[in-house]
């Protein structure tokens, strides 16, 4: 059976790509292989700065006010990217589908896999479950696939960060 790469993974891979974002265009196609992208087409310079484009306009998705706000946006960012579905087995690892047109750079490819795996995402999951980090120190976007949906915080880490200064602030608030 093949797994449908569009969802979480999708949006996995676009926050990595916008917290670590790659140098230069070999590492960009490295990167989306190790996500388990099949990158069958040349990869140039041209993919990264389109790419590096498009990132900027999907954490605008992320930064959206409020659901409707997040969904035109989103919905901007679907009919710039994708076409009609088709089923495929380009790789001859069983058929499947794909929210693309074929034989586009690897920047299209990205812009169709993220923008559907982010509908998907939502729709599935939940409008809520894009955000920044609560931490009042870090604001790196993450994506909530938390079974309860409450995720404030880009990591542990940062919650962790987060709960030890609020335990201080009011252990100093109580000894005064």
């Amino acid at each position: 059976m093949q797994i449908n790469p569009y969802g979480a993974d999708a949006v996995r891979l676009a926050l990595d790509l916008v917290v670590h974002p790659p140098e230069t265009a070999p590492e960009l196609a490295a990167r989306c292989r190790a996500a388990g992208l099949v990158v069958d087409v040349p990869v140039a310079a041209t993919d990264l700065a389109a790419t590096r484009d498009f990132l900027a306009d999907w954490l605008a998705v992320v930064d959206a006010a409020d659901p409707p706000a997040r969904a035109a946006l989103l919905n901007t960012l679907l009919r710039e990217a994708s076409a009609h579905p088709r089923l495929t087995d380009h790789a001859g690892t069983g058929w499947h589908l794909h929210y693309r047109d074929p034989d586009l750079p690897l920047a299209g490819v990205l812009r169709a896999l993220i923008s559907v795996g982010t509908a998907l995402h939502l729709a599935g999951r939940g409008m809520h479950r894009l955000d920044r980090c609560g931490s009042a120190d870090c604001d790196r976007p993450f994506a909530d696939v938390s079974r309860t949906g409450r995720q404030r915080y880009c990591s542990p880490g940062c919650a962790n960060r987060d709960a030890v200064r609020r335990h201080r602030s009011r252990a100093r608030s109580v000894d005064r």
